[in-house]
């Protein structure tokens, strides 16, 4: 009898030592396979907005890291109109190999399916989502003229005089409008929304003061926040942000969550293997980990943000939820 338990002990030990080598070596094998794959053909980085801005960089840190990791040439198509579903559509129509990729900011993405009567993708079933590339933050500025030197003073102040302060945004629908409306809704006031077509004409009327507040990128009000021209209400993340840690979050002042980043992501067609997404996502956090990659970034006031596609594909769920609840709950229409 106790030679029979051995026997089996002795089975069952070598069954778990095959089944944990098993383990070990298979995702070794689809890494393989999928670095194999990759190697096979050229690439195509599909940013559909015009060259020089955050997408199109992205893109081509892309290229050029899939260029020299791969051996193969790989392309920057900058495909731009209708709001970037042009760009979009090439990529859904792609075969999902993991040759045609697409980098989008957080809009087309988790805005604009609630946003867009008849939007013509479904982001889950269209794409797989990759990795988040990067991110830059939000603040909450004033003009000076307005006498608002914190967010706690611009609460006080609209529930004072209900309807007399506004804000600036880029247009009706975009990501710092949705930052005004989720504001508005966490902190229990009302402001007046004044749409801009774009930000440069937004921050130049709140600089002259024609209109008191905006939420607006980090980076570009900076210049404005050191000489005096803006002041900085607070910064829409869950810390301070390490560009400027002086400005205290919008959490910090007692307005809870108002957690808005601008960020950027990689997405490849439907039917990608997941070996390869997995694959693709490593490299995107090797590339972007990179010293002369970080420098480029900052410059456009960006921080990498690679993460598992896993948690990629949770977040961009999440954030469609908050802005679909937004939006509804405020009745907004895209123009």
């Amino acid at each position: 009898m106790t030679d029979s338990i051995t026997t089996m002990q002795r089975r069952f030990s070598i069954s778990l030592l095959f089944a944990t080598l098993a383990a070990v070596v298979m995702p070794v094998h689809a890494q393989g396979d999928a670095q194999k794959q990759l190697s096979s053909e050229r690439f195509t980085i599909v940013s559909p907005f015009p060259p020089g801005g955050p997408v199109d960089t992205l893109a081509r840190v892309l290229s050029d890291g899939l260029a020299k990791r791969y051996g193969q040439a790989a392309v920057v198509e900058n495909l731009v109109g209708a709001a970037g579903n042009i760009g979009i559509d090439k990529v859904k129509r792609a075969k999902g190999d993991g040759h045609t990729l697409l980098v989008v900011p957080a809009g087309n993405l988790t805005i604009n399916p609630t946003l867009m009567p008849n939007f013509p993708f479904d982001i889950e079933k269209d794409f797989v989502p990759v990795t988040m590339l990067a991110k830059a933050p939000n603040v909450l500025v004033a003009a000076p003229s307005s006498g608002i030197k914190s967010a706690k003073e611009l609460v006080a102040m609209a529930k004072a005089k209900p309807n007399t302060l506004s804000y600036a945004s880029p247009g009706v629908g975009s990501g710092l409008h949705l930052a005004g409306e989720l504001f508005k809704q966490q902190a229990g006031i009302d402001l007046l929304h004044v749409p801009y077509k774009g930000t440069a004409p937004a921050l130049n009327d709140v600089l002259g003061g024609s209109v008191p507040l905006m939420f607006s990128n980090l980076p570009a009000t900076m210049p404005f926040i050191k000489n005096g021209k803006l002041i900085a209400l607070g910064v829409t993340e869950a810390k301070r942000s390490a560009a400027a840690p002086d400005i205290p979050t919008l959490a910090e002042q007692g307005i809870q969550g108002v957690t808005v980043t601008s960020w950027y992501g990689l997405l490849a067609p439907k039917g990608t293997p997941p070996a390869v997404v997995e694959q693709l996502a490593k490299d995107a956090a090797q590339m972007l980990a990179q010293p002369d990659v970080r420098e480029r970034l900052k410059v456009q006031g960006m921080t990498d943000a690679a993460m598992k596609p896993s948690e990629f594909a949770a977040h961009i769920r999440e954030e469609t939820a908050v802005w679909a609840r937004i939006i509804k709950a405020r009745n907004i229409v895209a123009e």
